[in-house]
């Protein structure tokens, strides 16, 4: 077989139609993937456009309204009295007349001392005295005798000046000894241990067979009253003006609350203390309540609110919509675009639930409440109901229009 030679110029021919056919299938691959990337309906060249993607927020709407302002601290439940039962006597005791934690009213008696020792001296006083009212009336007669003898001669006027001075001096001696009788009588009664109010009966320091004494520190019982009761409570000095302006409208009223936030009861203030403590840069109230129910026990820590003042047609929103920055308090407002405004504002009171707005706000806007760390002044926001609010689930929308 013959070989077949190939010359030069086939050698270059064949060279340049390779790559003229490698460049055109690139060429063809390219222009696919760049029809491909354009899409239906786009123009060649066309800049690819982004759209913004709205961020989640929590939202809720200014309102106005009338807002309660309390003053708020701890208190501590104080007996309205609280009086510690002795003895006034010495002796034994012989009868209990109380149970322990019983209502007790003022003049019941609560226990006996053994009343003989007691009886004897009174005995002996009234005897002393009726004694005494003998002489006395010996004495009278002796002075009407020598009257009459003075009056005849037979007697001197001295005679008749000493028996009058007798019946002067037993006279005296008489009334010395009705008081004596008095004083036996009183110390007698104290035989019987009375209740000086009225009030709830503790327990009892002593039994039966016990002997007690006028000295001893320690009594037998202590009776507190308990209606009304007092809940004693300091705030700080600055206080003092409103809650003085206050009283001079009428009573302010307190609240007693809970450590769980139930109210326990209502009441008003009743007292100020008449000297701030230097100590602690507070002043001391009391505020005293009817306790009908019994809610409060002396003793008893409370949580105190005390309401200062009412604001009338208040801008109010959630305290959380306030947040604080380098220029100052401020929040951001949902416009009808769905898009956030860093608005000022100046709050007048705010407490953890409820902030007042004196300047800044309009009733019927709608602040963002949650989730102001992810936006801020034109961004694009999506409101949605709070987890486990009623009427929505988290990530769908909250229902309500959007203010201005």
């Amino acid at each position: 077989m013959t070989p077949h030679l190939i010359s030069r110029r086939d050698i270059r021919r064949g060279t340049s139609r390779a790559a003229i056919g490698v460049a055109a299938g690139v060429s063809a691959v390219a222009a696919v993937v760049g029809f491909a990337g354009l899409g239906p309906g786009r123009a060649p060249h066309a800049q690819t456009i982004q759209t913004d993607a709205a961020v989640p927020v929590v939202a809720d709407t200014v309102k106005r309204g009338d807002v309660p302002i309390y003053i708020t601290g701890l208190g501590t439940v104080q007996a309205y009295n609280s009086v510690v039962v002795k003895a006034r006597v010495d002796g034994q005791i012989v009868k209990i007349d109380f149970a322990e934690g019983q209502d007790v009213q003022s003049g019941d008696v609560l226990a006996e001392i053994d009343p003989a020792p007691l009886a004897a001296a009174v005995a002996q006083a009234e005897a002393t005295r009726l004694k005494d009212l003998a002489q006395l009336d010996n004495a009278r007669r002796d002075l009407a005798r020598a009257a009459r003898l003075a009056a005849s001669g037979n007697a001197t006027l001295q005679q008749q000046d000493t028996a009058r001075s007798l019946v002067a001096q037993l006279e005296a001696t008489v009334k010395a000894d009705e008081a004596a009788v008095e004083a036996a009588q009183v110390q007698f009664n104290y035989t019987r241990i009375r209740s000086p109010i009225s009030g709830r009966a503790g327990v009892r320091t002593l039994d039966v067979g016990n002997i007690v004494h006028a000295s001893d520190a320690a009594g037998i019982v202590t009776v507190n009253q308990l209606h009304p009761i007092f809940v004693s409570f300091a705030l700080p000095a600055d206080t003092l003006p409103r809650l003085r302006t206050a009283m001079k409208g009428g009573n302010v009223e307190v609240d007693a609350v809970s450590r769980d936030g139930r109210q326990l009861a209502t009441g008003r203030l009743a007292v100020i203390d008449n000297q701030i403590n230097t100590a602690t840069a507070t002043i001391g109230y009391k505020a005293v309540f009817d306790n009908n129910d019994d809610a409060l026990w002396p003793g008893q820590f409370v949580n105190i609110r005390v309401l200062s003042e009412t604001r009338h047609d208040a801008v109010t929103v959630a305290a959380t919509a306030v947040l604080r920055g380098p220029d100052g308090t401020y929040a951001f407002v949902i416009g009808p675009d769905h898009r956030v405004a860093k608005r000022a504002v100046k709050v007048g009171w705010s407490n953890q639930d409820l902030a007042i707005i004196d300047e800044g706000l309009a009733p019927e806007q709608q602040v963002v409440t949650d989730g102001q760390y992810r936006i801020q002044a034109e961004t694009l926001i999506e409101v949605r109901a709070p987890p486990g609010s009623v009427g929505g689930e988290p990530g769908h929308l909250a229902v309500g229009g959007v203010g201005q």
